[in-house]
């Protein structure tokens, strides 16, 4: 997974520097935007910013509103909703996964809020955006009176075609779902957000710089009993000698995108530089360590998007799951219902309801 040189952090407006040259674009696009800028520094405003040696390079800003949207040739009615209020991403980090991200983080806050829409604005000429925004389920709704695009997502209306579609929703028609076991030490290097620490403040900043596309890379000895869609629980596996059921526990939940088998007992399904070239960046392992994991007999890789976190003090022990019956064979091998699954949401603190959406 390659290393972007540079972090994410809430900062207020007023902690921002406007003539950064990131911004220079947003000045060409909106005249009126520095003193809407300033307007934000005095209301005591922030947005989510990702700097690094070079300035400012993301800027997403939301809001919670009720008004209506008004369009060309029509007006969408009063409503809660989450608005995008800006969305940019520097030219040297386009095509890597601080959109993603971001988005990612966007969405959790819509999530969060319960608003029925989350939206936003922009122009035609920044296609590589509006693909992003079209991959999680944003539909264009029209065109607005200074000519942008408007893309709305409806929690009442979503697609659950594949799970970027819905997310950060789950889709509630399964029936099963299962549980990754991830050692520690792998763990909080692929999911480093999901950590028995960590404030949700935190979180969202660690995950915006992250991406919410994950790859895990299983070498197992017993079968993996997971499919594509299915919901699945992150079981961080303490490598300490002593109190591993206090120690080990349900960090998160996501949905299974992908399945890979690249060597079955043994026999190779993929060869090594193909397998090394679809881990990509979602991967925690470097090229040397992906070889290294080629030799072992049985190589499966599984992507999923990260759905959601419990977050420090949530997070569900072995203890607990064991007591409920929810941890009763080997971790490649259990098979949740839908039922158990939403129990462990629920032991976790989350709001069932508001993450299995009918």
């Amino acid at each position: 997974m390659g290393v972007i040189p540079g972090n994410f952090e809430w900062h207020r407006f007023s902690e921002v520097n406007l003539a950064d040259q990131f911004f220079n674009s947003l000045k060409e696009d909106y005249e009126e935007f520095p003193n809407w800028f300033q307007k934000k520094c005095n209301e005591g405003e922030e947005a989510l910013v990702f700097t690094d040696e070079q300035g400012v390079g993301s800027f997403i800003y939301l809001k919670k509103e009720i008004e209506q949207i008004e369009l060309i040739d029509r007006t969408l009615p009063t409503r809660q909703r989450i608005k995008i209020g800006t969305f940019r991403i520097a030219e040297r980090y386009r095509k890597q996964r601080l959109g993603e991200g971001a988005l990612g983080v966007s969405l959790w806050r819509w999530q969060e809020e319960k608003c029925e829409e989350i939206y936003l604005t922009i122009f035609e000429k920044h296609t590589e955006l509006i693909g992003l925004f079209e991959r999680f389920g944003f539909i264009f709704a029209g065109f607005n009176k200074r000519g942008e695009r408007v893309y709305l997502k409806n929690r009442l209306h979503l697609n659950f075609r594949n799970p970027y579609l819905s997310f950060p929703f789950i889709r509630s028609d399964f029936e099963r779902a299962g549980l990754i076991p991830i050692y520690e030490s792998f763990h909080d290097r692929l999911l480093p957000y999901s950590e028995l620490k960590g404030t949700k403040r935190i979180i969202e900043e660690e995950t915006a710089g992250n991406g919410i596309a994950k790859v895990f890379i299983g070498t197992p000895y017993y079968a993996m009993r997971y499919s594509v869609g299915e919901p699945v629980v992150i079981y961080r596996v303490s490598e300490q000698t002593k109190g591993k059921t206090y120690r080990s526990a349900v960090t998160s939940f996501c949905t299974i995108t992908k399945i890979d088998i690249i060597k079955d007992r043994g026999t190779e399904r993929l060869g090594l530089a193909e397998f090394i070239n679809i881990a990509g960046n979602k991967t925690i392992f470097t090229p040397e360590e992906l070889t290294e994991v080629f030799s072992r007999s049985n190589v499966v890789m599984l992507e999923f998007v990260y759905n959601g976190f419990f977050g420090k003090g949530h997070n569900v022990i072995h203890k607990e799951l064991k007591e409920q019956g929810l941890f009763d064979s080997h971790p490649y091998q259990i098979e949740y219902s839908k039922e158990q699954f939403c129990e462990i949401l629920r032991m976790g603190d989350r709001d069932v309801h508001n993450i299995i959406i009918d």
